[in-house]
C-alpha cells in the first residue's frame, strides 16, 4: 500500500508541475553533456571560435545576413562590414560566418590537438600555417628549396651566369630567382656568414629577428664583434627552439633615393588558395619614405634606414599630414619622367615576378583549406638599377590608418577583397570555387606563372631575315669584304648568293668607272 501511494505521489508531482517537469530534463541533459565531455580526452567546451562537433551539428536557422566577428576593430573593417548591413558577434559563440582573426587565434584553431571542424559556411582570413611565408627564416628556407627543385628539373627559371662574372647583392649566380638578398640564419649559419663576410670586409649587413615586425630589434652592423653573442651559440649545443633565431642579409647599400631619402614599397597582395595558386596584386600600393637624408657610413640612424612607420614617427621631423608616404601612382610618373618613358611598366612586371616567385616557393608546404583567404602584405626595395628585392611579407599588415589618404586606400582594399572572397550569393561557401568575375576584381590583378621569353633563335646569316637596324650593319660589312676583294685584299671570299653576285658586279662597275675618272682627271 505504501509503495502505491508513493507511485502515485510521483505520477501526481510530475503532472501538477510541468515546469519541475522541463527543469529536470535540462539538468539532466546537461549532466550527460557534462559526463560525456569529462570523458573525452580533451577538456574544450563544444562551442569554441564557431567550430562544430557531432554534439552541436549545423545550425537549425535560416541567416537573413552574415554574422562576423573580429579581433582588431579598426575603421577600414568595420565600415565595410556595416555597409552590407553584416551583423558583429562575439568570436566564442560560434555564430559567426567571417571571422576576421589574429594569427595566433587562427593557428589555435587549426591546431592539431583541437578535435574540432569549421562549418561549410564559415570564413577566416590566415591559413593554418601562414608563418611558412611570414616568418623570415623559414621564407629564407623555402626560397633556397626552391631554387634547388627547379634546378634538379632543368628548369629555365633557374639558369645561371657564368662563373666569371661578379656576383651582386643577390649573393647568387640566378639570373631570374635572385629575389632576396644574400642571407644566413643565426646562430645555425654563423660559420658560413664569417667566411662570406671576410671575402667582402668593408660590407653592411642588416640584423632581424626571425619572428618580430614593426622594425623591433633590427640593427645594421659592419664589423664582427656586434655578433659575439651568436658566435658563443654556435659554439654551444641545445635544443633549436630555445634559441631567438634572427636572419642577416646583405644591405642593399644602393637603394633608389628621392629627394636624397631611402624608401620602399608596400603592397598587398591577396590569395585565395594554394592548390593551385590564385594570388591577386592590389594595385594601389604606397611608398614609405624615411624622415632623415640617406647616409651609408651612419649606420646607427635608424630614421635614415628603416622605413617602418613605427618607427619613423618618433622622428621629430615626422609629418602627420601624408604620414612620409607617396602613392603609387607618383612613383610611376616621377620614373617614367626621370629614367624615360616605360620604365615604370618594366619594373611592375619585375615585382609581380617576384611575389609570384615567393608564392611558388611556399605553395608546396601550405596547408591550404578551403575556409581560408589571406591578405599579405609585401615590403619591397628598389635599388639604384630598377631592380626589386623582396625584403619581408606580413601576415597581418596593418589596417590602422595615420591619415586621410590612408584610410581611404584601406577601406577600398577591404572592400575589393570583401567582393573576391564572398561567392556571389553572398554567404560564405567552402563548395565555391573560388572564381571570381572580373567585375568583382576591380583594382586585384591577378598573379599569373611566370614564363620566361622565348629564346632568341641563332642569328640568320642572310640578310632579308636580318631586323631593319641590323640589316644596314650588315650591308656595310659585305660591302667592305667585296670592296677588299676586288682591290685584291688578303682576305677569303665571302659565299656569294644571287644577290650578292648581283650586288658585287655593280659595285665592281662602279669601281672601274671610278678608276677611269679619276685617271682621266689626272691626265
Amino acid at each position: 500500500m505504501m509503495r502505491a501511494r508513493l507511485q502515485k505521489s510521483k505520477k501526481s508531482s510530475t503532472i501538477t508541475h510541468p515546469s519541475n517537469c522541463c527543469i529536470i530534463n535540462d539538468i539532466n541533459r546537461d549532466a550527460s553533456i557534462n559526463s560525456s565531455s569529462a570523458s573525452s580526452k580533451s577538456k574544450l567546451p563544444l562551442q569554441i571560435f564557431g567550430l562544430v562537433s557531432k554534439d552541436r551539428p549545423w545550425p537549425r536557422k535560416e541567416r537573413n545576413c552574415v554574422f562576423y566577428s573580429t579581433d582588431c576593430d579598426k575603421t577600414a573593417l568595420i565600415n565595410n562590414f556595416q555597409k552590407r548591413g553584416w551583423q558583429k558577434v562575439p568570436a566564442f559563440d560560434g555564430e559567426w560566418n567571417l571571422y576576421w582573426a589574429c594569427s595566433q587565434n587562427c593557428r589555435y584553431i587549426f591546431g592539431v590537438d583541437h578535435p574540432y571542424r569549421m562549418r561549410s559556411d564559415q570564413m577566416i582570413n590566415h591559413f593554418p600555417n601562414s608563418m611558412e611565408l611570414s616568418r623570415k627564416d623559414l621564407l629564407v628556407k623555402n626560397i633556397k628549396r626552391y631554387r634547388k627543385d627547379l634546378e634538379r628539373k632543368g628548369d629555365a627559371l633557374a639558369e645561371t651566369m657564368p662563373m666569371h662574372t661578379k656576383l651582386g647583392v643577390g649573393g647568387t649566380r640566378y639570373m631570374h630567382l635572385d629575389i632576396i638578398p644574400m642571407t644566413f640564419v643565426l646562430p645555425s649559419d654563423y660559420n658560413l656568414f664569417v667566411e662570406q663576410f671576410h671575402k667582402n670586409p668593408a660590407s653592411t649587413w642588416i640584423v632581424k629577428p626571425s619572428d618580430k615586425s614593426q622594425g623591433i630589434g633590427i640593427y645594421l652592423i659592419n664589423k664582427l664583434s656586434k655578433l659575439k653573442r651568436f658566435a658563443y651559440e654556435a659554439r654551444t649545443f641545445y635544443p633549436h627552439f630555445h634559441r631567438d633565431t634572427c636572419v642577416i642579409s646583405k644591405y642593399i647599400d644602393n637603394p633608389l633615393l628621392i629627394g636624397g631619402k631611402k624608401f620602399d614599397l608596400r603592397l598587398y597582395v591577396l590569395v585565395t588558395t594554394f592548390n593551385p595558386i590564385k594570388a591577386y596584386l592590389y594595385n594601389e600600393g604606397f611608398c614609405r619614405f624615411c624622415t632623415q637624408r640617406y647616409d651609408q657610413t651612419e649606420i646607427d640612424n635608424v630614421f635614415m634606414h628603416l622605413t617602418n612607420v613605427s618607427i619613423q614617427k618618433n622622428n621629430k621631423e615626422y609629418n602627420t599630414i601624408h604620414g612620409g608616404k607617396w602613392s603609387m601612382q607618383n612613383l610611376c610618373l616621377y620614373l617614367d619622367s626621370i629614367r624615360g618613358e616605360g620604365v615604370w611598366e618594366k619594373l611592375y612586371r619585375r615585382i609581380k615576378e617576384t611575389i609570384r616567385h615567393s608564392l611558388d616557393a611556399v605553395a608546396p608546404v601550405m596547408a591550404n583549406d578551403r575556409h581560408c583567404f589571406e591578405v599579405y602584405g609585401y615590403d619591397i626595395i628598389i635599388d639604384n638599377n630598377l631592380k626589386p628585392w623582396l625584403i619581408e611579407i606580413n601576415t597581418s599588415p596593418s589596417i590602422q590608418s595615420t591619415t586621410k589618404n590612408d584610410c581611404t586606400l584601406k577601406t577600398r582594399l577591404i572592400d575589393n577583397v570583401l567582393d573576391v572572397v564572398i561567392p556571389p550569393s553572398g554567404m560564405p561557401d567552402e563548395r565555391w570555387s573560388k572564381t571570381p568575375s572580373k567585375e568583382s576584381l576591380k583594382n586585384f590583378t591577378l598573379l599569373t606563372p611566370v614564363v620566361l621569353p622565348k629564346s632568341r633563335t641563332k642569328m640568320p646569316t642572310t640578310v632579308d631575315t636580318l631586323p631593319t637596324g641590323k640589316k644596314s650593319m650588315c650591308h656595310q660589312r659585305k660591302a667592305k669584304n667585296l670592296m677588299k676583294c676586288l682591290v685584291g685584299a688578303s682576305m677569303p671570299t665571302p659565299i656569294l648568293t644571287k644577290k650578292m653576285a648581283k650586288k658585287s658586279k655593280t659595285l665592281a662597275k662602279r669601281c672601274t668607272t671610278n678608276v677611269s675618272l679619276s685617271k682621266r682627271m689626272s691626265k
